[in-house]
């Protein structure tokens, strides 16, 4: 096997090099070599891609659809995400300039970044957030300024958003919202947004809208900040979620015509096209299969409830989530603040993998947080196991 020479050593990329691991990804990756562990570590739905789908996919390969696809996505595609869009935000994308189809909303989020930001440029961040906006933000040279959202039940408030952008001056260019949040599971009320939508207009920001789990909310409505201030939002969503099609990596990023021309040519740089048999399935999902996150939300829903229930009654606190399939809990207060211990001890002693609140950034000390997408046979035992644990440390 062959070995780097010495004298390349410390020559790759310093900014790179500097950057931490995903917090998320490294925990999972550290408990999941402990023997007989559930996870409730890693956002993975265990559904099934719906058939109907799956035959798309097929079909796409049967029929030697495998050749270069147009680099901002087919335009059977392009329609159907425009019309989505439409229907479920009602907001108007034109399908041949405003509208790029991504490996995933990962890359839309890389892609938007890399055309937005310049060296020096700051993003405002609720925290607690997904980690990988933090790395992707640094790599361009940017900061990300974290605005911890824990006193204000989990959203971003336009007052606070007013006092951070006074403190931070000029420099400031975006804000990030992620909504339903991962981990937290809050959405964004539309009277909030209207709020949040005024304060970022006085300021002459853009807003990067990540709503990858919009069609997963329980309860209530999903509303874009888009439908309010469309010409300073980049709107990023996906398929993973909501049709349990993590491993096909389709993602997209709407907005105005003239900043997609940036985006769409950094897409072209990092990826050039999207696989041909996984924009067929996309198009599927989203022509006709526009209920199949129904079935989905319905089994998320009692899965929730029966989380919460069970955390609750073993002195957890935590927010409802109102969407996603995540639940930010606050570990006992018996137990102190330290969530990466709470959750390495979890996981070698009652063999539950969680995530540690501190990977998701300020304000998420002393919280882990659960996937419930697992069966519900897991969540029972992993509550059981859990109740023994904490019951054993009082």
């Amino acid at each position: 096997m062959p070995e780097l020479s010495s004298d390349l050593y410390g020559t790759v990329s310093h900014k790179l090099a500097a950057l931490k691991p995903s917090g998320i990804r490294a925990f999972d990756k550290e408990v999941s070599k402990i023997p007989g562990i559930i996870k409730l570590t890693v956002g993975e739905p265990d559904m099934n891609t719906p058939e109907h789908v799956k035959q798309a996919a097929i079909k796409s390969i049967q029929d030697d659809d495998s050749h270069y696809a147009p680099q901002a996505g087919k335009p059977e595609l392009l329609q159907a995400i425009s019309a989505y869009l439409k229907k479920t935000r009602d907001v108007d994308y034109d399908p041949d300039s405003e509208v790029v189809v991504t490996v995933g909303a990962t890359e839309a989020l890389d892609a938007t970044l890399f055309s937005l930001l310049n060296t020096g440029d700051k993003v405002i961040v609720p925290t607690p957030a997904f980690a990988l906006y933090f790395p992707l933000i640094a790599m361009t040279g940017a900061t990300a300024v974290q605005v911890d959202t824990s006193a204000d039940n989990f959203v971003l408030t336009p007052q606070h958003l007013e006092e951070v952008i006074a403190k931070e001056g000029a420099g400031v260019k975006a804000v990030l919202l992620n909504y339903p949040s991962n981990p937290t599971g809050r959405e964004y009320p539309k009277e909030l947004l209207e709020s949040l939508a005024k304060v970022i207009e006085k300021h002459h920001l853009f807003v990067i809208a990540d709503e990858i789990y919009s069609d997963l909310v329980y309860g209530v409505d999903h509303y874009s900040i888009a439908s309010f201030i469309p010409e300073r939002t980049i709107l990023i969503s996906g398929l993973s979620k909501s049709h349990a099609m993590t491993g096909y990596r389709l993602g997209y990023v709407a907005g105005p015509a003239q900043i997609m021309k940036s985006i769409l040519k950094m897409h072209c740089y990092l990826v050039t096209t999207v696989t041909d048999s996984t924009q067929a399935a996309a198009t599927e999902a989203l022509t006709n299969g526009l209920d199949d996150p129904l079935t989905f939300r319905k089994s998320y829903r009692k899965r929730r409830d029966m989380v919460i229930d069970g955390l609750t009654k073993l002195g957890f606190d935590m927010a409802t989530p109102q969407g996603a399939f995540y639940i930010f809990a606050k570990i006992p207060q018996f137990f102190g603040n330290d969530d990466e211990k709470f959750a390495r001890d979890l996981a070698t002693k009652a063999k539950v993998g969680v995530t540690p609140g501190s990977a998701f950034g300020a304000g998420g000390e002393g919280y882990i947080r659960l996937s419930y997408a697992s069966s519900e046979e897991d969540i029972q035992e992993c509550l059981k196991r859990i109740g023994a644990f904490v019951k054993g440390l009082e």
